[in-house]
């Protein structure tokens, strides 16, 4: 882990965003408060990660599929972004353990909780599953949930979108840190239903002032990949 190189990259890679986008960020100060939270963006696009961390200050741990380490030259450079993997096919406690400890020591971690990059239809925003796992580890750690809504990054996968000036549209959403009670461990559908609505709610609101939605998520198909854990 590295926070260093996390600094270097970003400062590196932020112009390029700069140059290219006209993003709409909203309610990034909320990352601000001292101490550990658990950040749950959905995931329409492998471009989430990058422009949440052009769109923040703050120091973000990612977690990270398994697949994605297994080359060399990947797993060093995610290791030094402060990125650690998890293993979607299997119970995978010593990530779990890993989690807990980041969190315990004051870090920002952020979790996807579709678990995989879902497509516009299938998003937890209009209405798709997601899994117990964030609001059970908010638990277990005793701190707060920032839910995070991300719409129109998969615009980078055209290459004419990294041309300055391109005026590539963005958004991002934080919302007010949640902190669920102790039936978000034993009573799943409860905390599940508290966290639709509040994804919902900063839907709408980015979607007001961004004029983006999930449609303009451009799509392609991934290749087959296990169900997240």
């Amino acid at each position: 882990m590295s926070d260093a190189f996390y600094q270097f990259v970003r400062f590196v890679g932020r112009p390029a965003f700069w140059s290219s986008s006209r993003p709409t960020v909203l309610h990034a100060d909320r990352l601000d408060a001292p101490g550990a939270m658990l950040i749950a963006p959905n995931h329409l696009s492998p471009y989430d990660v990058p422009c949440l961390m052009a769109s923040t200050r703050q120091l973000l741990d990612f977690v990270s599929i398994v697949e994605l380490f297994r080359n060399p030259l990947s797993r060093w450079f995610l290791t030094g972004m402060n990125a650690f993997p998890l293993d979607r096919g299997r119970i995978d406690a010593p990530t779990t353990r890993r989690i807990l400890d980041r969190l315990q020591r004051g870090r920002k971690v952020v979790m996807f909780p579709e678990g995989q990059i879902r497509n516009p239809q299938n998003s937890l925003l209009v209405g798709g599953m997601f899994k117990p796992t964030v609001p059970r580890l908010a638990h277990l750690a005793g701190v707060p949930i920032v839910p995070c809504v991300i719409l129109g990054t998969g615009a980078y996968s055209r290459s004419t979108a990294w041309l300055p000036r391109a005026r590539t549209r963005y958004g991002v959403n934080f919302g007010e840190p949640l902190t669920l009670g102790a039936e978000a461990r034993t009573d799943w559908a409860h905390a599940n239903d508290t966290m639709r609505r509040v994804y919902q709610a900063l839907y709408a609101e980015l979607t007001e002032a961004s004029g983006l939605t999930v449609a303009d998520t451009p799509w392609r198909t991934p290749r087959p990949s296990r169900d997240a854990a």
